[in-house]
């Protein structure tokens, strides 16, 4: 007998397990449902919203000119990339969203790194407060590096991808350094060959490479795994209660978030946060306005100049991976170095926050993409985007 599960998902609930979560098709299950997985804690909201009913719009039906990677309308090229959720946002609001049969409107998606960006507009706040300095040493919050790669560098160095890291950040990975790091954060089975390790214990057996902290923009989660740690003892509060004081609940978020943690509860800030397309929106609408949400300041205003403007191109440039050539990354941000301003946040197997100040733009695109990374997709996303961003809607 075929269940109602399976006829939604297309597979029955059992097959979904910490050995498959990540992979397609089950990930169109898991990445909205990241707490049957692994275990999590709350972000909290002022108070859980319903949202509605989700805009509906033409524009799911406008060509896209000559066609983008083959796919002749919006609802087209959404399908082929894997979309389980959509919102458009233009001058504050929302002018079209799409859901997958699969995904609804009030339901959290996995958001993977862009749970990183999220992590440093906590620490932004932080800063405001005289409660943590980028430029301090990571051993002021956390002596117990003292010996790792984090013992000689600045947080500053954690926020820009630029510490100097042995450290291959390979997804696919089943053996050696990466996969002990999934195993530490609960993403993957545990080994019964190899001894079980907390977090902050593997993140804590990282050594430095050959070169100086500071120089090439080097992509390596562990860092902002680190910075959610650093919020804890910057704050002596949890993560989870931080992220809600200080962002979650300002911004006026309609739904309640959550992250995946450890054994010991230490949070996944690199990319364990789950929260609705419309809140990160919301994020995305909050950094186009300034850092402002109905004239409160949320994020300072010399943090995000610096986020938007301070990037070491150079850096950028002399790093691997490189996606945007004029490009920049700050604070865990990427700014794009195109003439429109665009700066976004972005995650494996599809996700993404996009904000156009010029064409008062966010695009959310929430996906379940089978490829963790998909170079040729991620063009073709970018280019789908700036086409959205230049309509007049």
């Amino acid at each position: 007998m075929t269940t109602q599960f399976a006829e939604t998902y297309g597979f029955e609930r059992s097959a979904v397990t910490l050995a498959t979560w990540r992979t397609a098709p089950f990930s169109r299950f898991s990445f909205g449902h990241a707490g049957e997985v692994v275990p999590s804690a709350m972000i909290e909201a002022t108070a859980e919203t319903t949202e509605g009913a989700p805009v509906t719009s033409g524009l799911l039906h406008k060509k896209l000119g000559e066609g983008l990677a083959g796919q002749q309308d919006v609802g087209a090229y959404l399908g082929y990339a894997h979309t389980d959720a959509f919102v458009l946002m233009k001058a504050g609001r929302i002018v079209a969203e799409h859901y997958a049969p699969h995904a609804g409107i009030d339901q959290r998606h996995l958001v993977f790194s862009i749970s990183k960006s999220l992590t440093a507009l906590v620490i932004a706040t932080l800063e405001a407060d005289g409660l943590m300095d980028p430029q301090a040493e990571v051993t002021s919050l956390l002596p117990e590096a003292a010996g790792s790669a984090y013992g000689d560098c600045k947080i500053r160095d954690v926020l820009d991808m630029r510490v100097s890291l042995a450290f291959d950040e390979a997804y696919l990975n089943t053996d050696g350094a990466y996969a002990r790091y999934r195993r530490a954060t609960l993403w993957n089975p545990a080994d019964p060959s190899r001894p079980d390790e907390t977090l902050l214990a593997f993140l804590l057996t990282l050594k430095k490479d050959a070169h100086a902290h500071g120089g090439a923009h080097f992509y390596a989660s562990p860092n902002s795994d680190l910075l959610g740690i650093l919020i804890e003892r910057a704050t002596g509060e949890r993560y989870v209660d931080v992220l809600s004081k200080r962002l979650w609940k300002p911004l006026g978020a309609k739904n309640h978030g959550s992250v995946t943690v450890d054994a010991e509860g230490t949070a996944r800030a690199a990319g364990g946060i789950s929260v609705t397309a419309r809140d990160l929106a919301r994020v995305g609408e909050m950094l186009r306005n300034g850092g402002m949400v109905d004239g409160r300041r949320i994020i300072p205003e010399t943090w995000l100049t610096d986020m938007l403007t301070a990037g070491d191109h150079e850096a950028w440039v002399d790093g691997e991976p490189n996606f945007f050539p004029n490009g920049r990354y700050r604070s865990q941000w990427y700014q794009s170095g195109e003439t429109d301003g665009a700066f976004c946040a972005i995650g494996i197997h599809g996700q993404w926050l996009y904000v156009d100040p010029s064409h008062e733009t966010v695009i959310v695109k929430l996906s379940s993409q089978p490829n963790p990374l998909d170079d040729e997709l991620k063009h073709d996303n970018f280019a789908f985007f700036r086409a959205l961003s230049a309509l007049d809607l």
